[in-house]
């Protein structure tokens, strides 16, 4: 019997999957038939990387080649429609677990039948801790946010009711989340999370764990945020704030906000001696885009 399904949508992520998938195996502690591996590949061509993963695992790990490239939440719902387990990890592939912790969340879950959420412990390296283990819902005022975010994180100190988990690994109910829709398949990407926290707060309460004693790698990639990048997320979190009735106005505000913070805190950098100017002045040809949306 599973009771765990592990879900990974890869992207031309041959560079990552090969490592992620060793990591899981490494760290199991659950026993092998208790966990079910499932890789969605949204790629325009994923022949090598299935011919390579299927000589390496063989039936341990089901592979999925998805019809079309429908962005992350709809490569996810394939896989979860598949799973058998009550309980769904969803796992990017350049997420790297450090540390036996499968067997100490789904026993979480088993004991709690009202537990709709479980995250942990995000990291940077084995040894550097990640500001983002977990973020505030966007319809939060974008100056608290941007102050409650790393503050929050630094001390692990998780608000269930105004944060969500990382998307780059979290643990779910299957079948809570199936009652509330899955992923919402019109968001391509960016904003899932704090949809999902919302529609579960909705439908269940906050009945959201994190433990700070559990830890996983998330190899996150450092790049300078680009306009078409923030436009695409301005976009996503429009979307999901007026599922809550929150009017694009008062989203858009909050959001400039946010980027405020967030120039001031480079040009912190700038006057310290870091060169951030090239991303201070993407930041504020997005404040101009924005301006024009209101």
């Amino acid at each position: 019997m599973k009771r765990l399904s592990i879900i990974i949508v890869t992207y031309k992520s041959e560079n990552d999957i090969y490592d992620c998938l060793s990591s899981v195996w490494e760290n199991c502690d659950l026993k092998h038939e208790e966990l079910e591996i499932i890789v969605v590949d949204n790629s325009p061509d994923s022949t090598l990387m299935f011919s390579q993963l299927r000589e390496r695992y063989g039936r341990n790990v089901m592979l999925i080649k998805n019809t079309h490239n429908g962005g992350y939440g709809q490569g996810n719902n394939v896989g979860i429609r598949q799973a058998t387990a009550p309980v769904i990890m969803i796992m990017n592939p350049d997420v790297r677990l450090m540390e036996p912790i499968l067997k100490t969340v789904v026993q979480a879950f088993e004991q709690d039948d009202s537990l709709c959420m479980y995250g942990i412990k995000q990291m940077l390296s084995a040894h550097k801790k990640s500001p983002l283990s977990y973020d505030c819902s966007y319809c939060m005022n974008g100056y608290l946010a941007s102050l409650l975010t790393p503050i929050c994180n630094r001390i692990n100190f998780f608000i269930p009711k105004y944060m969500y988990f990382s998307g780059s690994c979290f643990f779910i109910s299957k079948n809570k989340f199936e009652q509330v829709g899955l992923f919402d398949e019109s968001i391509f990407m960016y904003g899932e999370e704090d949809d999902i926290h919302w529609r579960m707060k909705q439908h269940y309460g906050p009945q959201f764990v994190f433990n700070s004693k559990l830890h996983y790698i998330h190899l996150a990639k450092g790049h300078a945020p680009s306009l078409q990048t923030e436009k695409a997320m301005l976009k996503s979190i429009v979307s999901v704030n007026k599922k809550k009735g929150i009017p694009v106005e008062k989203t858009i505000h909050n959001r400039l906000r946010s980027i405020r913070v967030r120039n001031a805190w480079l040009s912190i950098r700038g006057w310290l001696g870091r060169k951030d100017q090239e991303q201070q002045v993407t930041l504020i040809e997005l404040m101009n885009y924005m301006k024009h949306k209101i």
